[in-house]
């Protein structure tokens, strides 16, 4: 699950100060968009992992608020996170500061697939654009949430490059909330088949 803008900037979505790197000045574009139904979506999304799996990056922006600002713990959001394991995918990252984190390095498509099997409910990626991009060319990825927020920032890094795999996918669910924010579930699907010549 990741917010994106229409222009499918990810970089920065919660606070302008989140997320500086190459430039960008842009941030925060995703504070107050959607309506309490997209927020109760969201909500009720973190509660029913049953584990959650980082990009070192994103892993360290969520420790540093959801995992130890008192205001962030104490919503449910942060309940969620604080209950189930942590997983983070980095070969830097040597101790990790929240409770109830392992490390995944090495081989990490086996490690996953391994995290992957495990009996219970969903392994769970927020944010953590490099490792949605890694997941989905290893055919990582069961199911894929787009928060689609309606503004245009222009530069920032975006979810899916200039360049980079192609992949077909299934709409599962959509739906748009009264300001604008549409969520949209997809399943890959295969690769996409192009028109011939």
């Amino acid at each position: 699950m990741t917010q994106v803008t229409l222009d499918g900037v990810m970089q920065g979505n919660g606070a302008s100060s989140d997320d500086r790197r190459n430039g960008f000045e842009r941030g925060g574009w995703a504070r107050g968009a959607g309506d309490d139904g997209t927020r109760t979506f969201i909500t009720q999304t973190y509660q029913r992992a049953e584990a959650f799996l980082f990009g070192r990056r994103t892993y360290e922006l969520f420790a540093s608020s959801w995992g130890s600002v008192g205001q962030m713990r104490a919503h449910p959001i942060g309940v969620a996170l604080k209950e189930a394991p942590k997983y983070v995918a980095s070969s830097t990252l040597t101790a990790p500061r929240w409770e109830d984190t392992t490390v995944l390095g090495g081989d990490l498509a086996a490690a996953i697939n391994e995290l992957k099997a495990k009996p219970g409910g969903e392994l769970q990626v927020h944010g953590s654009g490099a490792l949605i991009r890694w997941l989905l060319a290893n055919d990582l990825v069961d199911e894929m949430t787009l928060i689609v927020i309606p503004v245009i920032v222009g530069q920032g890094a975006r979810l899916f490059p200039e360049t980079g795999p192609d992949l077909a996918l299934d709409l599962v669910e959509s739906r748009v909330d009264t300001k604008g924010v549409s969520i949209q579930v997809y399943r890959p699907a295969g690769r996409p088949r192009y028109a011939t010549a």
